[in-house]
């Protein structure tokens, strides 16, 4: 006997004119557990807690253009979550090196293949799969590091290698646990005592950048394979992410300890126009996690001046010179924040000072002035309790595209799963 969400998985698909074969409708898994919480009152859902569940990093979009399904990954392969019921099937079985992004245009999802016996950084293959019908396509082979990214009318897929290897000490540390999904840093002080998680991570990238590897930025069409180069630099480049609505225009990186870098840039994929978007005016002064708002011309990223004082969410219109500063108060701080699908709102996935997945409401202090940063602060909503969350795995939330649900991954049960909260009844 067919469920109610069965049939209305087939409903849905019916409307949206993408009907999955009969065998996914059949493989639906069954309904998710779910609960209020008792600190917020709101709805959370366990969309999967199955070993070597992994969501992607928060500016990753896994989203179908409809916005009906979700991918993630699990150790048996790619599955999707209907973003009605919350259930999930699988897509995709076998071991995946990395999935990347669902499709900004077509219901495609991408991701790597790497040998086992290659190290991570190596020789590796990227791929598509249609969500609906499982039909996988190899795009090409390259030579090295990591895709990142994938452009707004879905043409080109955007890349960074080392052009050489780093030294071992350096190469052997931020490998991401296979079960876990987070990455391991270790080492010891001056006193030959271990450090912590955030200590020796902080070394390790300290030391990264300063061994100045040399490193290629490029790009791949997803029709043919070819590849092209973009930028060459001994910058450590990371965070590739093209703009929503521009698909000539991508945002990087340069990555390593934030107080020691010009981090925002931007650049066109002809490599020409390269963009810094923030210039430190203050020692100390630091900037990152850096992402696209939806108008795919403002671009957001955490200012904190100088590092470990006042806290902003800035932004900075590219078309206009617009710019923003809204307030971070010490229990809003985020290792992430996000706009939501209308623009009105922001996401925050909590710290140390604060362990929740709050909606962040903007409010200006003053009336924009031409010319002038617009300063505000922010009110929040908290909606989901991450009190028994370790931070060392990073929730990396997203909005659904219709906004009525914040996902996000913790280890608030002990073990590591992918989550949903309900966002009904927030008014903006």
């Amino acid at each position: 006997m067919k469920t109610k969400a069965w049939w209305g998985a087939l409903a849905a698909a019916l409307v949206l004119g993408a009907l999955p074969a009969p065998a996914a409708l059949a493989a639906l898994a069954a309904e998710p557990a779910g609960w209020t919480d008792t600190t917020t009152g709101r709805r959370i859902v366990r969309v999967d807690d199955s070993p070597g569940n992994y969501g992607l990093y928060f500016n990753y979009n896994p989203f179908t253009p409809q916005g009906d399904l979700m991918i993630y990954l699990t150790a048996e392969g790619v599955r999707v979550a209907d973003t009605r019921t919350w259930q999930t099937r699988s897509v995709l079985k076998g071991s995946v090196d990395r999935l990347l992004f669902a499709g900004p245009k077509s219901r495609n999802a991408y991701y790597t293949l790497r040998d086992k016996a290659v190290e991570e950084g190596g020789p590796f293959s990227v791929w598509s799969v249609d969500i609906d019908s499982g039909k996988t396509r190899k795009i090409a082979d390259l030579p090295g590091g990591r895709v990142m990214a994938i452009n707004a009318d879905e043409t080109l897929l955007a890349g960074v290698w080392e052009t050489a290897p780093p030294p071992a000490h350096i190469a052997a540390q931020g490998k991401r646990d296979p079960v876990t999904g987070s990455p391991h840093y270790a080492g010891t002080g001056p006193d030959g005592k271990p450090l912590s998680f955030a200590a020796a991570k902080g070394k390790w990238m300290a030391e990264r950048l300063a061994a100045r590897v040399p490193m290629e930025m490029y790009s791949v069409a997803i029709a043919t394979g070819e590849r092209k180069s973009i930028h060459r630099a001994t910058d450590w480049l990371n965070h590739l992410k093209f703009s929503p609505t521009d698909p000539t225009l991508l945002m990087f990186c340069h990555e390593g300890p934030w107080h020691e870098v010009d981090r925002i840039w931007t650049i066109r994929i002809d490599g020409t126009q390269l963009t810094k978007i923030h210039t430190r005016t203050m020692a100390g002064e630091i900037a990152g996690h850096e992402f696209w708002g939806r108008d795919g011309k403002t671009v957001w990223y955490d200012l904190q001046s100088p590092r470990g004082g006042v806290t902003w969410l800035t932004g900075r219109n590219l078309s206009t010179g617009e710019q923003w500063r809204y307030e971070v108060a010490r229990d809003q701080a985020s290792y992430h924040f996000m706009q939501s699908p209308d623009g009105q709102m922001f996401s925050g996935d909590g710290g140390n000072a604060g362990k929740w997945i709050s909606l962040l409401k903007p409010v200006q202090r003053e009336k924009p002035v031409p010319g002038l940063i617009t300063p505000g602060r922010l009110e929040s909503i908290r909606v989901a309790d991450l009190g028994k969350h370790d931070y060392t795995l990073e929730p990396n939330q997203h909005f659904t595209p219709d906004g009525k649900w914040l996902v996000f991954r913790s280890n608030l049960e002990g073990r590591p799963a992918i989550y949903a909260v309900e966002l009904s009844g927030v008014r903006h």
